[in-house]
């Protein structure tokens, strides 16, 4: 597995591309030959097709996958099972429902120590928002500020940046409010790896999709900088 905190942001994968780029991005971030994937839908309530969706995506590919069901939870010691993975790969949904029942499962105190041990966590949309201290996520309705992350990360996240209407000018104003403290925007068909808590490395499957630095002044102004990013499969 790493050998440091490392953590995928991603704007994409097997849920949404018809492509593995930013799968295949995450399980070369491990450094491992055959790593262990384990897949955690507790955003969507454990849907089964999606764990479907997330094995047959899988299946070809050099690992070893499994999941974590917590609606009908079948592992009794969930320490031993997540911190022997080497990626834990949280899906999309519902992030304040998702946070709620990591929280009762102690899910939350586990995934810390797996992030400290060197376990690659990522995720799409609510499984990137979840790692940092807040986000401005759909949970409620119209995307709006949750300041209930893990705070792996410092600041916030907003998703879906370049695909969905009301996310970067909500964002960007929410930032501009101090709703939300500065922090980072991915566009669909981009990812970012952070490695101790800096960003190391930025990909997109898409042409012009980036992860974005989005910040306050002291005036009160938002700046908003795209980070360069490198096209996988070029």
């Amino acid at each position: 597995m790493t050998t440091a905190p490392t953590l995928a942001v991603l704007g994409g994968g097997f849920s949404d591309d018809p492509d593995t780029l930013l799968d295949d991005f995450v399980l070369a971030a491990t450094g491992r030959p055959r790593p262990k994937v384990c897949f955690l839908p507790t955003a969507s309530g454990d849907a089964p097709g999606y764990v479907e969706k997330f094995h047959t995506a899988f299946a070809e590919r050099d690992c070893e996958t499994s999941h974590l069901e917590l609606f009908r939870r079948t592992v009794t010691d969930l320490r031993a099972f997540v911190l022997a993975q080497d990626v834990l790969y949280v899906g999309g949904g519902n992030t304040a429902n998702m946070l709620a029942v990591w929280r009762l499962h102690g899910l939350d105190a586990v995934l810390r120590e797996a992030y400290a041990a060197g376990v690659l966590l990522c995720g799409i949309s609510a499984g990137a928002c979840c790692w940092f201290e807040s986000a401005f996520s759909d949970s409620f309705g119209p995307p709006a500020p949750l300041a209930d992350g893990l705070g792996l990360l410092p600041g916030s996240l907003c998703p879906h940046y370049d695909t969905e209407p009301l996310r970067r000018p909500g964002y960007r104003e929410a930032v501009k409010n101090a709703a939300l403290p500065a922090g980072w925007a991915v566009d669909d068909g981009a990812a970012g790896l952070f490695s101790a808590g800096r960003l190391v490395d930025v990909v997109t499957r898409t042409p012009g999709a980036t992860l974005h630095r989005v910040s306050r002044g002291p005036d009160g102004t938002v700046h908003e900088v795209p980070e360069e990013a490198r096209l996988l499969g070029g």
